[in-house]
């Protein structure tokens, strides 16, 4: 069918000295050639001096059958959704509708009103039409017919003036098809209404308007979109149902956000516009007509809100939108407009939006998901491996955010070809069309050197569909001190990757856990060290770790991230850092809720950001939760569950606050009634107030001291890095930083009257140990020259299971900069299951959950190495032959050989710098007898060992007022 011209050619048809006052001819049948457009005249509806046709006859603008549309009863040919990052100006639209899809007008109702000074009545009509599974209503006057009806004849007699086209089909189809066509009755005179000629004009004007819509001639004609109120963006599925669209007047400002807005609420401080308003499920947007860019979207949130009246919006006639971001004012012609618009936003967000519109569980933005899949991922291993797959399959969009993005990282090991690395994935599916949004965190340069500024230029310079953004400006923000720590990667707004992994270097690893990378296959698990003979050639081309990805922070931070194919510490010598995390893919709805949270967080940073305010870097839109449990993809091996997203935000990060990760720590170790595992990157809380504010420290022990007076089983397992992730020489102290979070993190586990284990021990004495185990982990393998070596496995997960029931994975440590909301800006979810196993329980038959048990008998095997001869059963955690017999005594053992052989640090050995000075002085047993450590080291269950809770534990671990960590707000370490 032939489109609607591609510009405006209002001003063209004037110069051809076109009127509808006076009589032509109109091409059709022999009938419709005879017949004459009535002349217009000023109609009572019609402004002063605008002539208005007085009768509408379709007839008049017949263009023959071959311009007439048939329909076919056929599946929906939807729009895609990248539509939205390609908005054209209003009048250059062209087709809008669903292909093959009718639109019918049924005019359901009428209202009669008086308005100004006038005494006589008007008439608006309710017109209901539907287009698909979409349904919409629009009030129109008599008079905004006769206008439509005069643009359209323009439009008309306009193309019957243009030269012939032979690439026109228009032309073609003209001059073969015979052109016949039905007439439709002239219309009453606009005046004189009664109830009776009410109801006949009601029916006629219906009439009137399907058989132009059968036409696509003039359905897509801009007259007629913006009669129906109709534009790109009505009739794309993920954004929900039809809503309300229509053009606007709108104030500038009203930003929540300190900087966006003028100085001053005085008139002249304000900037009006005339903008596209359209209104969905979930937000509203306004876009300028004469581009189509998207100049704002206002998301619904608990604090969004309606209101009319001059009161609220110092305007006559206006109408009041606002959320915890943003009050908008918009400006109508007269209050029945404004109370029309304030009413049915406020009705759509109602009706089809209330997710979002009220606070749940945990004071979180988004519910709780039924019926979720979800899948939980232990080490990068399998969760880069998942990552790329999902990559592979978005269509539309990709969402990235992390504290740290490594371009050129391997997604697939060993990495023998560069066709999954991250970055090579994203260009090819730029170049396929999908959209790449990229979200990072602008560090400080000068205090971190995770160099995000070549993150973004090694994206961007890929192709023009990577977007990548960074936040904050430290210095026009007034945010100094904080980061964006959250991970997540979501594909088509319908799977989501969340946790502790960043796609960066460092972060892959598998259960193995390997020290070192100079061929394949080399290195050990613990166990008998295994001396491999690999080929001279291949045993000197590392496979897993290439370049940067070689890590071992204590030892060095990373250096040169732009040479990223460049070793920077020797391999020869120098062990790698194994890395444990563990992350999780949702799907559906909840993956709607996490891709809303970015969305909103780029909108904000495209808001506040004037670099970020050019059409290159668009506004997202979210997609509605009613096409959510669609998928065109699933991660394999996902499992049914009860999902709610949580996060950490504020204003400077989100432009609103959020501690809802916080409050379901709280609530979950609260209501657990036989376990809690803890495996975290830090564990710095409070247990009497101080400094530190999360209570999570103060909630075990109240959970603890309930069992212990209930005379009940009750565990905590904490699982911790030994020594927390910072550059230093660990045999001098460690170093001021190193020090700092140990200072922190002693003082909320075992020293001072404040502590856990002291306030326990005020009330149990030593049986705080059948409640309560903290640990590290440690493995050990051999370098290239066949030296014994052992390295601390650095947790860097953020996890917690509960009751075999019930699981925590984010991004978020416990501390205050990750759980107040205040500070560093995080992402978890909390998953609650709904499939169940028969399992045990304190020996006892118990319904575990299937995510939750298969996730904490992954950890525990691993952690004991329950899977290596002679094996044993880990599935009740809280049995006291499991908690005393396997799980302590294996951690006591494992401590024990571990200082044994490599005289280890931390250790409990050492209580003073002295005593650090004389005990690293002394040769450690693996470099005097390999051979009898190597039969030692069968010993070794796993990795799992004691926290060395007395190590320096005669000093004071605070940095020196004289050192520049010394001078850092205690916050920083917090």
């Amino acid at each position: 069918m032939r489109q609607g011209l591609g510009w405006d050619h209002m001003g063209v048809e004037a110069s051809f000295g076109l009127e509808l006052g006076g009589e032509h001819q109109v091409s059709g049948s022999e009938e419709t050639k005879d017949r004459q457009v009535l002349p217009a005249m000023s109609t009572p509806d019609s402004p002063d001096g605008c002539l208005l046709p007085l009768h509408l006859d379709s007839a008049a603008l017949d263009i023959g059958l071959d311009e007439v549309d048939s329909f076919h009863e056929a599946e929906e040919n939807v729009p895609p959704f990248l539509v939205t990052y390609n908005l054209k100006p209003l009048k250059h639209q062209g087709a809008v509708f669903l292909k093959g899809v009718p639109v019918t007008a049924q005019i359901a109702q009428t209202e009669r009103y008086t308005s100004g000074s006038k005494v006589r009545t008007s008439t608006l009509y309710s017109v209901h039409l539907t287009h698909g599974h979409f349904t919409w209503t629009i009030k129109k006057k008599y008079k905004h017919f006769q206008e439509l009806h005069r643009d359209l004849l323009r439009h008309k007699i306009f193309v019957s003036l243009l030269p012939f086209n032979p690439l026109s089909r228009f032309s073609e189809t003209r001059a073969h098809v015979e052109t016949t066509s039905s007439e439709m009755p002239s219309l009453p005179h606009a005046s004189g209404d009664s109830s009776r000629r009410t109801s006949s004009k009601q029916k006629y004007l219906a009439e009137y308007l399907n058989v132009l819509l059968t036409t696509s001639f003039y359905r897509n004609y801009h007259a007629m979109r913006e009669f129906l109120d109709v534009s790109q963006l009505s009739f794309l599925a993920d954004l929900g149902p039809k809503g309300l669209e229509g053009l606007i007047v709108k104030r500038s400002g009203g930003h929540r956000i300190q900087g966006l807005n003028c100085f001053g609420h005085h008139q002249i401080c304000y900037r009006w516009s005339k903008r596209w308003l359209v209104v969905k499920d979930s937000f509203l947007l306004y876009q300028k007509p004469d581009s189509g860019e998207i100049s704002f979207v206002l998301l619904f949130d608990p604090g969004f809100n309606t209101d009319v009246g001059k009161k609220s919006t110092e305007t006559k006639y206006g109408v009041r939108i606002e959320n915890f971001s943003r009050t908008l004012i918009l400006k109508c012609s007269n209050y029945r407009q404004a109370r029309f618009w304030g009413q049915q936003i406020k009705q759509i967000a109602e009706e089809h939006g209330p997710d979002y519109l009220r606070v749940h569980r945990f004071d979180a933005f988004s519910p709780v998901r039924e019926k979720t899949q979800v899948k939980w991922f232990v080490n990068g291993s399998t969760y880069f491996d998942a990552v790329a797959d999902a990559l592979m399959q978005a269509r539309e969009e990709i969402f990235i955010t992390d504290w740290w993005l490594s371009p050129e990282i391997h997604l697939k090991r060993p990495a023998l070809k560069d066709d999954f690395r991250l970055d090579i994935i994203l260009k090819h599916k730029a170049e396929a069309g999908v959209r790449v949004n990229v979200l990072l965190f602008k560090e400080m340069e000068m205090a971190l050197g995770i160099n995000s500024g070549y993150s973004k230029r090694a994206l961007m310079l890929l192709h023009p569909n990577i977007k990548v953004m960074r936040h904050p400006d430290h210095v026009s923000s007034i945010v100094f001190l904080w980061a964006h720590h959250e991970k997540m990667v979501a594909i088509d707004q319908s799977v989501v990757f969340l946790g502790g992994l960043d796609l960066a270097y460092g972060r892959w690893d598998d259960h193995s856990y390997r020290l070192t990378d100079v061929g394949p296959g080399e290195g050990a698990q613990n166990g008998t060290p295994k001396p491999e003979v690999p080929s001279e050639e291949s045993s000197m081309v590392p496979q897993l770790w290439l370049g940067k990805d070689y890590s071992n922070m204590i030892f060095k931070d990373w250096v040169q991230l732009d040479k990223p194919f460049e070793d920077f510490i020797d391999r020869q010598k120098n062990p790698r850092m194994p890395w444990r995390d563990v992350g999780v893919v949702i799907h559906g709805k909840a993956a709607r809720d996490a891709s809303r949270h970015f969305i909103q967080r780029w909108n904000f940073t495209k808001t506040i950001k004037s670099k970020y305010k050019c059409p290159s870097f668009p506004f997202l839109l979210p997609k509605s939760v009613s096409t959510a449990d669609k998928p065109h993809y699933t991660v394999p091996g996902s499992h049914s569950a009860q999902v709610q997203l949580l996060r950490s935000v504020d204003w400077w990060s989100a432009g609103c606050s959020e501690c809802s990760i916080l409050n379901a720590y709280v609530r979950c170790i609260s209501e657990a009634e036989h376990y809690v595992y803890i495996e975290n990157q830090f564990f710095i809380s409070c247990t009497a107030g101080g400094t530190i504010h999360n209570t999570i420290g103060d909630v075990i022990v109240q959970r603890i001291l309930r069992a212990y007076s209930m005379n009940s089983k009750f565990r905590v397992f904490i699982v911790i890095p030994l020594i927390p992730g910072f550059e230093g020489n660990i045999e001098m102290g460690g170093g001021n930083s190193i020090q700092a979070i140990l200072h922190f993190t002693y003082s909320t586990i075992c020293r001072g009257d404040n502590s856990i284990i002291s306030r326990l021990k005020e009330k149990m004495g030593d049986d705080w140990q059948v409640y309560l185990s903290v640990c590290g982990l440690r493995t050990h393998g051999s370098m290239p020259n066949g030296s014994l070596v052992t390295e601390f496995i650095y947790i860097h997960s953020k996890l917690m299971i509960v009751d075999d029931r019930k699981v925590i994975i984010g991004s978020a440590n416990i501390n205050d900069r990750s759980l107040m909301g205040k500070r560093d800006s995080e992402l978890a979810v909390i998953v609650e299951d709904t499939e169940f196993i028969t399992s045990t329980m304190d020996e006892k038959p118990y319904q575990a959950g299937r995510f939750a048990h298969s996730l904490r008998m992954d950890c525990f095997n691993t952690l004991l190495g329950a899977l290596s001869p002679p094996c044993f059963d880990v599935s009740d955690p809280v049995a006291d032959g499991f908690f005393a017999d396997v799980w302590r005594s294996t951690a006591f053992n494992n401590a024990s050989l571990y200082d044994q052989i490599f005289r280890c640090l931390p250790t409990n050995a050492v209580h003073s710098h002295r005593a650090l000075r004389e005990y690293t002085a002394v040769p450690n047993l693996a470099s005097t007898s390999p051979e009898w450590c190597v039969e030692l080291l069968t010993q070794i269950r796993g990795h799992v060992v004691e926290f060395p809770l007395h190590f320096l534990s005669t000093e004071s671990l605070l940095p020196p007022l004289n050192s520049k960590e010394g001078v850092i707000p205690t916050d920083v370490w917090t």
